[in-house]
């Protein structure tokens, strides 16, 4: 074996593990927290029709370039996602900035679920703090070692009870709606206010990244395509079907919450879906949507983690981050990409500043899809006889509009909180000056194409010696 087919030997994920269903079940887990909270606070930013003006903008966002994912994830079937179809369109700098925000989004997010996981079992149980933070990331980092089978079944598992939370929820809510409801935020003098408008477009701006939370991070699902048993047509199928079951949850919570509690008093509440269980009196039902809320936390949390690993190891594969951080154990799991972030992860927590921490993901989140629908567009002018098992409907229009939105959702972050803008971009500078003055010298290939040949040549010995 070649020192190059060795040193990939070394750096194999089990492939062959998920089906579109597992997949799909990926995507929703990454997403369902943000039904449970965070997304109602863009309410109070812009009233309930300006914050539903931004949640269909940020829907069209995310469909668009989710499209675009499934065509290049069919094309490009690698372990890196959206890196490494930036890698093939742009070259080894474009891979590693879009890779690097990527990073920032799944670095920060789960340090900021965590922070809203410690909360929840305060209201639970009583108690909170370090100690609860580092608990959660051992008992869930350990799952992942276990085996990347064995970590998707038990997310399965806890987002199946997060979505049964919701469903319950939306039954017991619709006997109840009143549209009336939706309309009681007092309209301001803001320009453009109106009935419909009570912030003004300037609110329908500020609440972008909280539209957002409701389908952040349902890009991740091309991370798992090396360990899909048919990358081709299991990744496309598992990121659109997620994608359309976001799209229903999403709807569900935005018209029902709001259309029972109050969209005033949503828009100032913690936990929307409990609230608004108990002004129609179903407080038991409230507790167990409570207890359940924990569950979609813990699964964003949980499957976050997993996709941050992928990326890690990726990147660490091609040389862009230290080497050994993509060495695999027996079990083809990258261990050392699974801890190391959960450390950082874990002293980020210790800030205790989740709101700042999720903005700032978001920051990462709209730079990484600028980069992604970027890349979709290039591949198809420079690379038009690409073999693409899966067409986006279409074509460039359909990217194009991601990309013009995510630019927007972009400024909507600075919009609501600047320092979340300033401090992301300073870790982007951090991180560029890593690549150009360190990492960009120790590439282990030229190009992605390169390093593709020799994943499957390794991927070849290694089913000889076996």
């Amino acid at each position: 074996m070649s020192d190059n087919n060795e040193y990939l030997a070394k750096r194999q994920l089990k492939s062959g593990t998920a089906g579109w269903i597992l997949l799909a079940g990926l995507g929703v887990s990454y997403v369902i927290s943000g039904d449970f909270a965070g997304w109602n606070f863009g309410i109070a930013e812009a009233g309930w029709g300006g914050f539903a003006i931004a949640a269909m903008l940020m829907a069209v966002m995310y469909l668009s370039l989710v499209l675009s994912l499934a065509e290049m994830s069919a094309a490009i079937p690698t372990a890196g996602g959206g890196y490494s179809f930036a890698r093939q369109a742009m070259g080894p700098a474009g891979g590693y900035l879009t890779g690097l925000a990527v990073l920032i989004e799944y670095a920060l997010a789960p340090a900021a679920i965590v922070i809203f996981i410690g909360s929840a079992v305060q209201e639970l149980l009583g108690f909170n703090g370090p100690w609860v933070y580092a608990l959660f990331y051992l008992v869930f980092v350990g799952i992942h070692l276990a085996g990347v089978g064995e970590a998707l079944k038990v997310m399965m598992v806890i987002s199946g009870l997060a979505v049964l939370a919701i469903i319950a929820t939306a039954v017991v809510l619709v006997a109840n709606f009143d549209a009336s409801k939706l309309y009681d935020v007092a309209v301001t003098d803001a320009a453009g206010a109106s009935e419909l408008l009570p912030l003004g477009w300037y609110g329908v701006w500020a609440a972008l990244p909280f539209a957002m939370w409701l389908f952040l991070a349902v890009e991740g699902v091309p991370l798992a395509a090396e360990e899909a048993k048919n990358p081709a047509k299991d990744v496309p199928k598992g990121i659109i079907g997620a994608m359309i079951f976001l799209l229903f949850t999403a709807l569900l919570v935005v018209v029902l919450v709001p259309g029972v509690g109050g969209a005033a008093a949503m828009g100032a509440s913690a936990v929307p879906l409990v609230d608004a269980l108990k002004v129609t009196g179903n407080d038991s039902l409230a507790t167990v949507v409570n207890i359940l809320g924990l569950a979609g936390l813990v699964a964003s949390f949980f499957s976050i983690i997993y996709g941050y690993s992928r990326l890690v190891f990726a990147l660490s594969r091609a040389g862009y981050l230290p080497r050994s951080l993509s060495i695999t154990t027996s079990r083809k799991v990258p261990a050392r990409a699974l801890i190391v972030p959960a450390i950082f992860g874990f002293i980020a927590s210790l800030s205790g500043e989740g709101d700042l921490m999720l903005a700032m993901a978001v920051v990462g989140a709209t730079v990484s899809y600028a980069l992604m629908a970027l890349s979709h567009i290039l591949l198809r002018i420079k690379q038009p006889n690409l073999a693409r098992p899966y067409k986006t409907p279409g074509g460039v229009f359909t990217s194009g509009l991601a990309l013009v939105l995510s630019l927007i959702a972009l400024t909507g972050v600075y919009a609501f909180d600047p320092r979340a803008f300033i401090f992301t971009m300073g870790l982007f500078v951090i991180g560029a000056a890593y690549y150009f003055g360190y990492s960009s010298k120790r590439l282990v290939a030229k190009s992605a194409d390169e390093e593709f040949a020799m994943l499957a040549a390794a991927e070849s010995d290694l089913s000889l010696a076996n």
